[in-house]
């Protein structure tokens, strides 16, 4: 919402004489994403606050995690290029286990394998989690699909969080 603002004066500064279009849009666009907001909270709601733990290859969630109330876990930290060593591996499979975490998930820009290792690791130790989907981090979907727009891409993510952790 934010960045629609800076845009909005950022283009009426450079183009006043289309202010008023600039203005309408702007506000348009904040509406629908109020109605976003809205929606994730509402959804988020629904899942019990100690099933509330969103865990994914890197840490890219915090900003979603402290506005949706979830605690957010990432393997990698907030790098992509970064490693994983086994240590992390042991640690973030223990809390798995511990808190009896339902699902875990990929990302869209992310390899899939460190996921899946961590899986492993987790049925390892006599506990079933599953991937519950891939969610969009670094990176919106297609274009010309639903998740090509950050509306889409934001619905997509909290539906299929939702959806996983929800799962009896």
């Amino acid at each position: 919402m934010k960045a629609v603002e800076q845009v909005k004066e950022t283009l009426t500064e450079v183009d006043p004489a289309h202010a008023s279009e600039y203005e309408a849009n702007a506000t348009a666009y904040l509406s629908q994403l109020e109605e976003l907001h809205q929606y994730v909270l509402t959804q988020a709601q629904t899942i019990p606050v100690e099933k509330r733990v969103l865990i994914t290859a890197h840490d890219a969630f915090n900003y979603f995690g402290e506005a949706y109330g979830f605690e957010v876990r990432g393997l990698q930290g907030i790098s992509t290029e970064a490693q994983a060593g086994t240590a992390d591996v042991q640690e973030l499979v223990s809390f798995i286990v511990e808190r009896q975490i339902p699902a875990i998930f990929v990302e869209s820009s992310v390899p899939q394998r460190n996921i899946e290792a961590v899986q492993a690791a987790v049925e390892d130790q006599g506990f079933n989690v599953v991937i519950g989907g891939s969610l969009f981090s670094d990176a919106m979907g297609t274009a010309g699909t639903p998740e090509g727009t950050y509306i889409g891409m934001v619905t997509h993510n909290i539906d299929t969080i939702v959806n996983a952790l929800n799962e009896e």
